[in-house]
């Protein structure tokens, strides 16, 4: 059984690509035929595709990882941003700052300005600065805040990136690729599927098809997510069994003794 249905991908509009003359001729296995001038994904190998997704993004979260989900385009964020939020993973939904991977500390340095930045305005300290200066420390916080928001509780590299839109989020599959992290994305009939680990062809730009693909790999997520947590509440229950266990056997020891 499949984790999407051939229903909601047609209802979701994934079948379309772009138009014929906008084709990356890479994308020709995916594609089914061309309908007035627009080409029509290949359904039948989405749900392939898409199930492998799926299935490599449960087993990533069942090992307690992290996925980054990326979307910057208008009609993309907000349903990016949900997707993200509902599995309590990180989000870029603004602009992908460059280095955001590759030179990982200088972004966590941003992220230490941004909590200064906050624990001023907080605390009052900022009340210490002329007019001029706060008008100039909040602009900077809010600067900040718009895109480091998504990342804050992204303390390490992620172990994983969900991509919508591999041709605009360039910059983040050349980084992900320098790091060797992998990369599961919605891939349209105008990108380059090489650089991507698990391609899943569809429409990258309608909301719907945006929508469904993130909140239905955003549930994979919990699935490994709950999966994790069993995991650990076994090892725990083996733990404390196993140390009641030799607490008991060195009891008796002594009252032998």
């Amino acid at each position: 059984m499949s984790y999407v249905t051939m229903k909601e991908l047609l209802e979701a509009g994934v079948h379309f690509g772009h138009q014929t003359k906008r084709w990356n001729p890479k994308m020709k296995p995916f594609i089914f035929a061309a309908r007035k001038d627009i080409h029509i994904i290949d359904l039948q190998k989405t749900i392939v595709y898409f199930d492998k997704a799926y299935e490599f993004l449960e087993d990533v979260a069942a090992q307690g990882k992290t996925v980054l989900f990326v979307c910057t385009k208008k009609q993309g964020k907000e349903e990016i941003k949900e997707a993200a939020q509902s599995c309590n993973m990180p989000y870029v939904n603004e602009k992908w700052l460059g280095g955001l991977l590759t030179n990982f500390a200088t972004i966590q340095k941003s992220l230490e300005k941004l909590q200064r930045l906050e624990e001023m305005e907080e605390s009052g300290e900022i009340e210490a600065y002329t007019k001029k200066e706060q008008k100039i420390l909040r602009k900077r916080k809010e600067k900040l805040q718009k895109y480091l928001n998504g990342i804050r509780q992204m303390n390490d590299l992620p172990d994983a990136l969900l991509i919508i839109d591999v041709k605009r989020e360039e910059l983040a599959v050349k980084e992900a690729n320098k790091l060797g992290i992998p990369i599961v994305a919605l891939v349209d009939t105008n990108c380059d599927p090489d650089p991507i680990d698990y391609v899943i062809p569809g429409n990258d730009d309608a909301i719907r098809s945006i929508k469904l693909m993130s909140a239905r790999l955003a549930e994979a997520i919990k699935n490994g997510q709950a999966r994790y947590e069993k995991e650990l509440e076994l090892k725990q229950e083996e733990e404390a069994f196993e140390e009641g266990r030799e607490e008991k056997l060195q009891a008796e020891e002594e009252e032998e003794e």
